[in-house]
């Protein structure tokens, strides 16, 4: 639940500082980057310390070497929470880890069954819900940056709508 909190209250506070007069914060996008990057700076230092045990535990038993997987994930979150803070690589950060939390999510389902779960939001449908709510939210910062780059690109823009037309080429 932390980390839901965590991206709501970050990305809350960074509207409403935009909305008080911080002109880089305007766009909806950026306080959403600093919400993600914030949550995943925290699950993402909670590899390696105060949750780690659990964290292993987590994995399921066909997955080899499970401290290193918790490691290895742990750095790819840290290095996403950054790569978000950066205007240039927030869609790939974004993209990536929301392909890293689907790799993930059998973790979650195999500690839910195997009564892991030491809170009700680590429970499967609490988790499932609260997921994807995360995934939802990488992939807005995907979408809107592909949305804009057709935006300030006409050429592109009209060449995606030759190809959806089906007349590209033609």
């Amino acid at each position: 639940m932390e980390p839901l909190i965590a991206l709501l209250a970050v990305t809350g506070a960074l509207l409403l500082i935009g909305a008080a007069g911080v002109r880089w914060l305007r766009p909806w996008t950026v306080p959403l980057r600093g919400g993600l990057a914030a949550m995943f700076v925290l699950t993402g230092v909670s590899h390696f310390v105060g949750m780690r045990g659990e964290l292993i535990e987590m994995v399921p038993p066909w997955v080899p070497a499970p401290e290193l997987v918790i490691t290895v994930t742990g750095v790819l979150e840290l290095l996403g929470a950054a790569g978000l803070l950066v205007r240039r690589t927030a869609p790939l950060a974004a993209g990536a880890l929301a392909l890293m939390l689907v790799a993930m999510f059998p973790a979650n389902v195999y500690a839910a069954l195997e009564g892991i779960a030491s809170t009700t939001a680590d429970y499967l449908l609490p988790r499932t819900l609260i997921q994807i709510v995360f995934l939802a939210a990488l992939l807005a910062v995907v979408v809107s940056h592909v949305h804009a780059a057709r935006v300030s690109s006409p050429r592109l823009a009209t060449r995606s709508r030759a190809i959806v037309a089906g007349t590209e080429g033609a």
